[in-house]
């Protein structure tokens, strides 16, 4: 299998994925041995939470430094000191210092550090990370109706590696809604599993949240959840205002991707999202960062 490629937004270059637990994917689903414990155990959300259990253990926080060392986390950006943390997992949803993240002007910002690919027209996605995957908007949001009203509109998909920071925020100033959870299994999310089947986006595991805004229209937020995820987690209040950047949640361990859903004719994305895309070149950039303005 070809490396992960990607532009990085704020080095200008572009740059290859280190890939935690690259062998395990590569061989669950690249390999036809490993379709079998893929389907009867890896999917499934039992073995998940034995896995974010595992980070749980106190035994874990050795973990910490070695991994910070390896993947060049910098530590001036925790809220805390790494020493600080009593397990891994504690590690792993980590806040950051405010200062770490600022929020640009635009009126649509990154809600995750990530790579992302944006569509300016959903229904025109072709060859998502492989030629001939599509995405299926009516799959993805479980509601034919709901997907009828966003199918011309915009998409972002923003995909978290397990070395990111995993707290997820408001792309939007605006009044978000009661969290709506589509139960399923739970796939990785890596390219390494998406380049051989798309639809585990919307078969996996997922959470959809309303957010309405001045500027915008009606924002669908996403979250979705994948293999070693132990929860998707909400920190919000549903009908309270937020401004863009507020948190929204987390994720326990592992790897999980969001999406940001517009209405048609609501938003003109970046053009290095844009651009970048079009190549089907995953834009890595932070979160607070411009995503896209309101169409004129």
């Amino acid at each position: 299998m070809s490396a992960i490629r990607y532009f990085n937004r704020h080095t200008r270059r572009e740059e290859t994925e280190q890939v935690y637990g690259e062998g395990f994917l590569k061989f669950s689903y690249g390999n036809p041995l490993g379709a079998l414990p893929l389907h009867a155990m890896v999917k499934r959300a039992g073995f998940s939470r034995w896995y974010g259990r595992r980070m749980d253990s106190p035994a874990t926080k050795a973990k910490v430094a070695p991994f910070i060392a390896q993947y060049g986390l910098d530590p001036a950006e925790f809220a805390d000191a790494p020493d600080s943390y009593a397990t891994f997992n504690e590690f792993f949803y980590r806040k950051l210092k405010p200062e770490a993240r600022p929020i640009a002007d635009s009126a649509a910002v990154f809600p995750a550090d990530g790579r992302h690919l944006g569509f300016q027209n959903a229904s025109e996605i072709k060859g998502v990370f492989v030629k001939g995957q599509n995405f299926d908007l009516g799959k993805l949001l479980g509601d034919d109706s709901l997907a009828a009203k966003y199918a011309t509109g915009s998409l972002v998909l923003s995909r978290l590696c397990p070395v990111d920071y995993h707290r997820f925020h408001f792309p939007a100033t605006g009044t978000p809604g009661a969290v709506k959870l589509i139960n399923g299994p739970l796939f990785s999310v890596s390219p390494i599993a998406l380049r051989r089947r798309l639809a585990y986006l919307w078969e996996n595991k997922r959470t959809i949240t309303k957010l309405e805004t001045s500027d915008l229209g009606t924002v669908l937020l996403m979250e979705i959840g994948a293999t070693c995820v132990g929860s998707i987690l909400q920190t919000f209040t549903p009908g309270k205002p937020v401004q863009k950047g507020d948190e929204k949640g987390y994720f326990a361990f592992g790897g999980s991707s969001t999406i940001t859903i517009f209405e048609p004719g609501a938003v003109t994305l970046a053009p290095d999202l844009v651009e970048c895309s079009s190549r089907q070149v995953e834009l890595y950039a932070k979160v607070g960062t411009t995503m896209g303005d309101a169409a004129p």
